[in-house]
């Protein structure tokens, strides 16, 4: 049977000291100076850019002359160097949307440490719940097991790690496992093609008159918590002298706040993981809207001269929109029905939730919050609203952005004939 590489990510969370996050601090801080100082030498050496044997030499001679530069280890400055170089590669592909590198902010960004060489890991599962792993300069550290992983555990997955990544978020550092397998290539799926409308009120509502929803992802007293952390925060800065360091109790209240939304965002995707491996496994074409977010996320505050309306609502629904996450919603869908042998495709936006899929009549006014009526005396269909864009969506052309291996090809998927719901 054929097979195919696949290279996924396993994310895994460290139980480290209080030493040994400062010592990753370190070096993470390092990292990022470090790549600031490429990209000055790069883009501003004598009116050239360097080239790559230019940076490497220029990388070794800073180690060997700056003492601070040792706690970064040597392989992580060369991945450093890799992913700044990647970023260029990126920013010159016209068909990326990669902008140009930049220098990158000590507060703004996220900080990172590479492990390029898996050798250097020593992998071991220690027990049930924890497994243990060794990090340069670091040591010897534990991680939450929750998976197996290829090549590590006997009679477990088979294929290998290829590197790691440690990343800091707000409830402290994991471990990016990248692992490579070889599987057997996806054959056609059997299942039906659905449409799925993103929204709001309701998650995900699907063509065949059935709904994904999900509650709150933070409870009653989450929330009281978060907000009475945000007053707090928002006292302290007043108090705050203008041009001064943040104090460290503003600092961390900033920190009580990230470690709660970082809560919510937790068990967002959870449930979009949970809810997208069930998609993707049940239907065969999956059809999305092709929306512009970043275009309907966008401030109503205008200018001076035009300030804008409603601007307090419009905040309200962009919060809302950015909550739900319909990018990585179909992000999520993208690789995991090209696994399984189906594919996204994406269909125009424009009028899928003003028209009637009965009889095709189109008006703004046919909708009413989440109830559609159909204007039209020869019709007068009324329904969910969802459902009925879903299934227009269901029934439009769009163009394939995943499928059984073809990622990034393009083709036309013919429109089907309306149908009931």
């Amino acid at each position: 049977m054929e097979s195919v590489k696949q290279t996924r990510a396993h994310v895994a969370r460290l139980d480290l000291s209080t030493a040994q996050v400062a010592v990753l601090d370190a070096q993470a801080h390092t990292a990022r100076t470090l790549r600031n100082l490429l990209h000055e030498y790069f883009t501003f050496r004598q009116g050239r850019l360097a080239s790559v044997k230019d940076c490497d030499a220029a990388i070794r001679q800073a180690r060997r002359e700056i003492d601070w530069m040792g706690q970064l280890p040597a392989q992580a400055a060369q991945a450093v160097l890799k992913t700044y170089r990647q970023a260029w590669a990126n920013f010159l592909d016209p068909d990326h949307p990669a902008k140009r590198p930049t220098f990158k902010s000590r507060l703004r960004s996220r900080m990172a440490v590479d492990v390029p060489q898996a050798r250097d890991l020593q992998i071991k599962r220690v027990n049930r719940r924890w497994g243990a792993i060794n990090l340069p300069k670091v040591g010897r550290v534990r991680f939450r097991w929750t998976k197996d992983l290829p090549g590590v555990t006997k009679g477990g997955p088979a294929g290998r790690i290829t590197g790691a990544r440690l990343v800091k978020e707000a409830d402290g550092w994991h471990l990016v496992f990248r692992t490579e397998r070889q599987v057997p290539a996806p054959v056609c799926h059997p299942g039906p093609q659905v449409g799925i409308d993103r929204g709001i009120t309701v998650a995900l509502a699907l063509s065949d008159t059935t709904m994904r929803e999900h509650g709150p992802w933070l409870t009653s007293g989450e929330k009281e918590h978060l907000r009475r952390l945000e007053k707090k925060s928002a006292r302290q800065r007043r108090t705050r002298t203008p041009g001064r360091p943040t104090s460290k109790r503003l600092t961390r209240t900033y920190d009580q706040i990230a470690k709660a939304r970082a809560t919510a965002k937790r068990r967002a995707v959870d449930w979009q993981h949970q809810t997208t491996t069930e998609l993707a496994g049940t239907f065969s074409v999956i059809k999305v809207e092709d929306l512009k977010i970043t275009n309907m996320v966008r401030s109503a505050k205008g200018t001076v001269e035009n300030p804008g309306v409603n601007v307090a609502q419009k905040a309200g629904l962009n919060r809302s929109i950015a909550g739900e996450a319909w990018a990585r919603t179909v992000t999520l869908l993208e690789y995991k029905t090209r696994d399984r042998g189906g594919m996204v495709v994406k269909v125009p936006a424009p009028g899928t939730s003003q028209t009637c899929h009965q009889c095709g009549h189109r008006d703004p006014a046919g909708r009413v919050k989440t109830v559609f009526t159909c204007t039209s005396p020869a019709c007068g269909w009324v329904g969910h609203a969802d459902t009925n864009a879903a299934i227009n969506i269901n029934n439009a052309a769009g163009t394939v952005v995943s499928g059984r291996g073809d990622l990034g090809v393009t083709r036309s998927v013919k429109r089907q004939p309306p149908r009931a719901a």
